[in-house]
């Protein structure tokens, strides 16, 4: 325990207040947003929402959009006809059965288009304030550096060990602050390990990576 409240701890001086780094207003813009987030940064993300979720403001206009103009505006994410199918069958979902609510419900938010445990999670945690962990690449590369997972684990194992390890209460905030601790710190290329204060904790070397 130790070692988790060390890992805490510094995290917590590095982002004392963290944030999903996703634009939106609605909560099934955030909803969007994560699906669209797979293999692509937040940053690009957001470059692309800004523009979809001005033209098309409601559940209503998403839904009834025109396939051909989702998937130009999206094009930049990658994966981009997968993804503007994703949207269209999203909100027709919601509008058709949940009111156009994105529910505290994990069981239907998993079996939406595009959807898995990752992105359910982390909308669960920002729109209900639910203490899960989301594993994406920034998560799962911190936890294995630092020794939290082993290196061939898959992302479930992941999430079950950091489940684990750490309090309940702190699970939501330290998705966040691990997401921001891989994006700008432990890196995939070129990570701040000399002036990092876990390099003690590290599994790796910085040559190795």
């Amino acid at each position: 325990m130790i070692v988790m409240n060390e890992i805490m701890e510094y995290l917590d001086i590095l982002f004392p207040d963290p944030k999903c780094e996703l634009n939106y207003t609605k909560d099934y813009e955030l909803l969007i947003a994560v699906m669209l987030s797979a293999q692509t940064t937040d940053k690009r993300v957001n470059m692309v929402t800004n523009v979809l979720f001005q033209k098309y403001p409601t559940l209503e206009d998403l839904k009834d959009a025109s396939l051909d103009d989702l998937i130009q505006i999206i094009r930049p994410i990658g994966t981009f006809q997968r993804k503007a199918k994703n949207i269209k069958l999203i909100a027709e979902r919601l509008l058709e059965e949940t009111d156009g609510v994105v529910p505290n419900n994990r069981a239907f938010l998993e079996s939406l288009s595009g959807v898995g445990r990752k992105t359910t999670n982390v909308v669960l945690s920002n729109l209900y304030g639910a203490n899960v962990i989301a594993v994406d690449t920034h998560v799962s590369r911190v936890s294995k550096r630092l020794g939290l997972s082993k290196k061939n684990d898959d992302v479930i194992t992941i999430e079950r060990k950091l489940t684990k390890k750490f309090p309940k209460e702190k699970l939501g905030k330290l998705h966040h602050q691990l997401v921001l601790f891989g994006r700008y710190h432990c890196k995939a290329l070129n990570p701040e390990c000399e002036i990092c204060q876990l390099k003690n904790i590290c599994k790796e070397k910085k040559k190795d990576f």
